[in-house]
């Protein structure tokens, strides 16, 4: 019963595991987000977004940071894991 273990389930499990660990850093890319930042920054100096939504935007963007950085510590720890 290990040897098919070996055989079949573990290399399954770490193709998984990487799967998931670059959808991660797919989905809370930390330098898009800054530059989404940066954008609505530009966009509010050069007068194209009114104040509210430069306020509603950068709020929301600084939220995701801070997400995406809490979940690529995780990865970085380890800490994340695919459930078997």
């Amino acid at each position: 019963m290990f040897v098919i273990d070996d055989l079949l389930i573990r290399p399954f499990v770490g193709i998984v595991d990487a799967l998931h660990t670059l959808a991660l850093d797919e989905l809370y890319d930390i330098e898009a987000i800054e530059n989404d930042l940066k954008e609505n920054q530009l966009l509010y100096e050069l007068g194209e977004r009114s104040e509210a939504d430069y306020r509603e935007r950068k709020e929301a963007l600084e939220t995701d940071l801070e997400i995406a950085r809490d979940v690529h510590e995780e990865l970085a720890s380890g800490r994340v894991e695919v459930k078997r």
